[in-house]
């Protein structure tokens, strides 16, 4: 295709969003026409400390009050504002005006004092989409490790509650799916266990027995290459497959911030709009203060430029 188009939401304006956002896009000139979508207020202030207006082109959002630009604070005019920059950037990409969405971080706790109910990107995502919410899920890509996400932002009890053989399978089929679309060819996938040791025979619970290892099943017989349910320690300490399922939230992020702190990227599975962010936080205590390091969003952009680049016509 031709050059890659990619929206970068600023995320939290009150965060390290604008800066990175700014420096990345310096950075990534070369990868891919980059737009910041953004209030015009937070962009101009971050370009003029940070970057140069060569680098990209901007989208004004008008979703922030004339006060409300305030970095270091935490606060729910900034979290409305972080969704206010989302929506535009995905309705963009509906639109097919660019051909992905990167957001910088947010902060859940901003936009829940927004009266938003908001438990990552992946719903909001979804709701802006269409998408079926348990159609929607989470890939990590960091360190040589691609980790999708059955569960998420739940708590464990929650999760493991609402977790069924079907629930499985669609995030198996998601997370083949995008390893393919990331040019690999034939995916090997490993399922982790539930349980430890993947519940040993139902030694250490029977959740294994009675969800991974049909899921796991039926997944094979469609044709899928799919190994497992396994034990998630041993599994990620051979490194032998192209991507992982991870069943909570704990179980693929570790591993991947071990190997990769603060460079992580996070794909969105499931959606029609390509969206991707970084897998850090706002960092508050440090915003605009020119110290913000850009690396993992250079990565996602890099990720995303290259996976546009090979996609046909």
């Amino acid at each position: 295709m031709s050059r890659p188009r990619i929206a970068v939401a600023l995320g939290d304006p009150n965060g390290i969003g604008p800066e990175i956002a700014v420096k990345a896009a310096r950075a990534c000139r070369s990868e891919a026409d980059i737009m910041l979508v953004g209030a015009a207020r937070v962009t101009e202030d971050s370009i003029r400390r940070f970057g140069n207006r060569e680098s990209f082109a901007t989208r004004d959002v008008q979703c922030m009050g004339p006060d409300d630009y305030r970095p270091g604070e935490v606060s729910a005019a900034a979290g409305r504002a972080t969704v206010g920059f989302i929506e535009e950037a995905v309705a963009m990409a509906l639109a097919g005006e660019v051909d992905a969405v990167i957001s910088c971080p947010c902060s859940e706790t901003a936009v829940n004092m927004a009266g938003i109910r908001f438990a990552g990107f992946q719903p909001l995502v979804a709701q802006l989409t269409g998408t079926p919410p348990d159609e929607t899920f989470m890939m990590l890509v960091a360190g040589g490790l691609r980790i999708s996400h059955v569960t998420l932002h739940e708590g464990v009890g929650h999760a493991l509650a609402r977790m069924t053989p079907e629930l499985v399978c669609k995030a198996a089929r998601a997370t083949d799916l995008m390893l393919r679309r990331l040019h690999v060819e034939r995916p090997r996938l490993a399922m982790f266990g539930i349980n430890p040791h993947a519940g040993e025979g139902g030694l250490f619970g029977d959740e294994d027995e009675r969800v991974t290892k049909p899921a796991a099943e039926q997944l094979r017989a469609e044709g899928l290459r799919v190994e497992g349910p396994l034990p998630a320690d041993l599994v990620l300490s051979q490194r032998a497959h192209d991507g992982y399922l991870a069943m909570f939230h704990d179980q693929g992020h570790i591993p991947v911030k071990l190997l990769s702190p603060l460079r992580a990227t996070s794909l969105t599975l499931g959606p029609p709009v390509i969206f991707a962010s970084v897998a850090h936080g706002c960092a508050h205590d440090i915003a605009g203060l020119g110290r913000a390091d850009p690396a993992a969003l250079q990565q996602a952009i890099s990720l995303l430029s290259s996976h546009l680049a090979q996609e046909p016509a």
